[in-house]
């Protein structure tokens, strides 16, 4: 059979098609609007942001302003003072300092005039301060901090055991061999007192603190024998061992057999 069109028929497009694209269409340009939108706010936000700093900083501009001011003139003055006063002080410090220095160590070196030398090293001599009053006058320089020293061991050796211990205990030092001596002779002040207890906490702190061939064997020793002191056998044999194992050849070596018999 024969098959007419009709005229003005067209055939139709197939939808499938057009209906894919224009979804795709679709997507695409909801895609674009959509991060043109975020870009919008992200750009909003930010104006948003400084626009509030600026009006922060516009308010505050007096404070702020003050604060920085504050700042400077803490850093200026501190920089004035290390160079106008600290450094002078020190300076100052260190020439009292001196001639009690040269009597302190003739009085550690001993003789029959070692008394009158410790005496003078407290009372100063020349015109110049004693270790008490530089500690005081000279309080934070490194030389008022070392005739803290002087005089704790001035006073020691002049049988002023608590002025001694209240000098020692200002004291302090990077240098382990002084700040060592320095505990051990609080201990010495608190033995002359009869506070074996506290001579014994002093002594082992001085032993701990640095394992070396002069100071470790001579306070273990001591604390061993307030040990003995105060009863505590195991706690003296432990010591008077470590002084054996480890410290033989030095003088608190030579006769510990003896000690550690005691102890046993």
């Amino acid at each position: 059979m024969a098959t007419f069109n009709k005229r003005g028929y067209k055939s139709p497009k197939e939808k499938t098609e057009k209906g894919v694209n224009t979804f795709v269409e679709d997507i695409e340009q909801i895609n674009v609007d959509e991060k043109d939108s975020a870009t919008a706010k992200a750009f909003d936000t930010l104006d948003q942001t400084a626009s509030k700093a600026e009006d922060f900083v516009a308010k505050n501009q007096k404070y702020i302003l003050g604060f920085l001011g504050a700042v400077a003139l803490v850093t200026v003055s501190y920089l004035l003072y290390q160079k106008f006063v600290a450094e002078p002080k020190q300076q100052t410090a260190a020439d009292e300092l001196f001639v009690l220095q040269q009597n302190f160590q003739k009085a550690v070196d001993g003789g029959a005039k070692a008394d009158s030398l410790y005496n003078l090293v407290l009372k100063g001599s020349e015109g110049k301060f004693g270790a008490p009053r530089v500690a005081e006058e000279y309080a934070g320089t490194d030389a008022g901090n070392l005739a803290n020293y002087y005089a704790g061991i001035a006073y020691l050796n002049t049988g002023k055991y608590a002025e001694a211990i209240a000098s020692l205990e200002k004291f302090s030092s990077k240098d382990i061999m002084l700040s060592t001596l320095a505990q051990g002779a609080i201990g010495d002040a608190y033995a002359q007192q009869n506070k074996q207890k506290e001579a014994l906490d002093y002594y082992i702190k001085a032993a701990d603190a640095s394992h070396n061939d002069f100071t470790r064997p001579r306070f273990l020793l001591k604390a061993g024998k307030t040990a003995l002191v105060l009863g505590n056998k195991a706690d003296a044999l432990k010591y008077f061992t470590d002084i054996k194992d480890n410290y033989d050849a030095t003088p608190e070596g030579q006769n510990i057999d003896a000690l550690i018999g005691l102890a046993q």
